[in-house]
């Protein structure tokens, strides 16, 4: 296994237990900032969509950190933006009324009535905010490592 992808199964391992507690949060937040009282219900339904998140998100995002960098079709951050899925659709099914956006959100993220779409690896904690480095520079370095060698032969 060379650098990169050491890097990248740590980083799929952090994303893989910080995914479930994002959306859980980010339906928290969301619902209690319109005044409701927490509840068990709500708090099962946000795990079992954290579950799903996972569960649906977690081998495209594997698969995209152990690729050959010179085959690399997207990146993990792409795919992560899909998450905000799993929190909308908790808080839409409790009819949690949309949150105001500006122009660009609403325009980049149609279906993110809610604001959540993760923008950093920050946003899955700090742990996935420091692996996400590394594994972009490591990523930068393979790169230009694999284009000099091309240009050497």
């Amino acid at each position: 296994m060379n650098p990169l992808q050491e890097i990248g199964v740590q980083l799929a391992q952090e994303l893989r237990d910080a995914l479930p507690q994002w959306v859980e949060t980010s339906v928290r937040n969301i619902y209690q900032a319109w005044g409701g009282d927490w509840h068990e219900q709500i708090a099962e339904d946000a795990r079992i969509a954290g579950a799903q998140c996972v569960n649906d998100l977690m081998p495209a995002i594997t698969a995209s950190l152990q690729v050959d960098v010179e085959k690399q079709n997207t990146n993990p951050m792409s795919i992560l933006r899909m998450a905000a899925r799993y929190p909308t659709e908790v808080l839409s099914r409790i009819e949690i009324p949309p949150v105001q956006r500006d122009e660009y959100a609403k325009e980049a993220f149609p279906h993110d009535v809610y604001d959540l779409t993760p923008t950093a690896f920050l946003d899955f904690g700090q742990r996935c905010h420091e692996l996400g480095i590394t594994w972009g520079a490591t990523k930068a370095h393979a790169h230009f490592a694999q284009r000099r060698e091309g240009q050497s032969r």
